[in-house]
Formats: C-alpha cells, structure tokens, sequence
C-alpha cells in the first residue's frame, strides 16, 4: 500500500508523511510503502469492484454509498460516528479511531516478543519511544512470573 501526501484532498485529510510520489501509466510510484494483510487486500478489493462509485473522481477511500451524496468523500466526523453506531450495535462501549492504532499496537508487540522497533516500523510512528506507550506486560508470562518473585526476594 502507498501512503501519498495529498494537498487539497476533498476532505482535508493528509498522511504526514511527505515522501515523494507519482503517478507513472496508472501506477503509483514512491511514497511511504506500507504491508497489508491478504485480508485486507482481499476487502479493499471486494470493497472497489462492488459497492465503490466508478464516477467518484477523486481516489478518496470512504465514500457516501447512497443518498444524495453518493461518491462524496466523508469527513472524519462520519468515520467517528460510524464508528459509533457499530460499536452500540454489538454492545460495546464507545469506540474510538484511536484505540484501533492501540489495539495493532499492543497485537504487534506481542506478536514481536515486544519488540519496539518492529512495533514502530508496523505502526508508521516516528520513534520507537512512542510506540513505548502501548507496551506491556503479559501478567501470565513465566518471565514476568519470575521477575516480581525475585524483586519480592521469593526466587534467586
């Protein structure tokens, strides 16, 4: 996936990352290069070929489907609020953007045996001290186990 710095997007959203792109024959060129799971792959493509406005015109991903502003770009406040919906249907607490980036965050560095530099890389932050902030124990972890059993001078 290409990440592109896109001045003047229809919904003032921009990456913030500006590394230089183009578009050569229909192909993206540059940007900030990011890996996407085959599951995703799979919907964005399920997404584009069924339900996405062929006449959009602009290339931004969320798109009013129906209505009278269908094709149209949505704002982040229709993103929020979808969210929002989604979330009091399946019983849930209110759901934020935000706890999305936590929740891969966590996963990644779980997944890494906690490690930050992978961690920040999955993530796109610019610092693995960032990244720091989603760190934790795992409470059932044998080495977290011993650890405290040896501050608490239970185990040498």
């Amino acid at each position: 996936m290409h990440v592109c710095h896109r001045p003047g997007n229809p919904n003032r959203a921009a990456a913030k990352t500006k590394h230089p792109w183009q578009v050569e024959n229909g192909t993206v060129r540059g940007g900030l290069i990011k890996r996407a799971s085959p599951a995703m792959i799979h919907a964005y493509f399920e997404y584009m070929t069924t339900e996405y406005p062929r006449d959009a015109g602009h290339g931004m991903l969320l798109v009013q489907l129906n209505g009278p502003d269908k094709g149209q770009p949505w704002a982040a406040d229709a993103a929020r609020g979808m969210l929002r919906r989604a979330g009091h249907r399946a019983g849930l607490d209110l759901v934020k953007p935000h706890q999305f980036r936590h929740s891969f965050a966590s996963a990644v560095l779980d997944a890494s045996g906690g490690n930050l530099v992978v961690a920040r890389d999955a993530g796109g932050w610019a610092s693995a001290t960032t990244v720091e902030i989603y760190a934790h124990a795992d409470m059932h972890d044998p080495a977290f186990d011993r650890a405290l059993r040896t501050v608490w001078g239970e185990q040498k």
